[in-house]
């Protein structure tokens, strides 16, 4: 039986420093999954592919969503999504922006789309945070895009990465490290909160 395949995609927090990285994964959480799977499942060592772009939202996931998902075809595909959307809206008000009816739309497109063409098992992970204070102006917008996250995982019953809970759980906690080098993209501290929040969920 062959291992494995999952698929990371998503924006630069997925894809932080894969361009640089020989093996094309990076120095993010995805690594962080890969090597712990390495070490505790050694005999069962999947394929990790990482597909995170930085800069994109829902719109720029469609736009490749055929060469960098369906034609991968993945046994799991992770999906994280929506900073990006939220980001915008703050620091480039004059580009079109993709409000919470269109992120909908768009997502809903991207998981029936991969449910029809291929057997994938389909993760989706929460946004994180904008800026590391649960009462900012990026993260009251974000709350619109959590929820939908949220109701698409129930709606066609995926499992659902609750990344952003436990982001706000550590940031109302004593919070000993920063999660973040900018309000936006992970720190280590952030890079091993998200892939933790990933593996227990898997692992459930």
């Amino acid at each position: 039986m062959k291992n494995k395949r999952i698929l990371f995609i998503g924006d630069s927090i997925t894809e932080w420093g894969r361009f640089e990285d020989p093996a094309n994964i990076g120095e993010n959480y995805v690594r962080i999954i890969r090597d712990t799977l390495a070490i505790h499942e050694p005999n069962q060592f999947p394929e990790i592919i990482n597909r995170g772009i930085g800069g994109d939202r829902v719109t720029d996931l469609v736009a490749r969503w055929q060469e960098d998902a369906i034609e991968i075809n993945p046994d799991v595909l992770s999906i994280s999504v929506g900073i990006n959307e939220v980001w915008r809206q703050i620091d480039q008000s004059d580009v079109e922006q993709v409000y919470p009816d269109k992120f909908e739309h768009l997502y809903t497109h991207l998981i029936e789309k991969t449910q029809a063409e291929t057997d994938a098992e389909i993760i989706l992970m929460e946004p994180t945070v904008i800026e590391e204070d649960p009462q900012s102006k990026g993260n009251q917008i974000l709350k619109d895009y959590v929820e939908i996250v949220n109701k698409l995982a129930e709606k066609y019953q995926l499992t659902l990465v609750p990344t952003h809970q436990v982001f706000l759980d550590y940031l109302n906690s004593t919070k000993p490290l920063p999660l973040t080098i900018d309000g936006v993209h992970m720190s280590s501290t952030g890079d091993q909160l998200m892939a933790k929040a990933w593996l227990d969920t898997i692992n459930k």
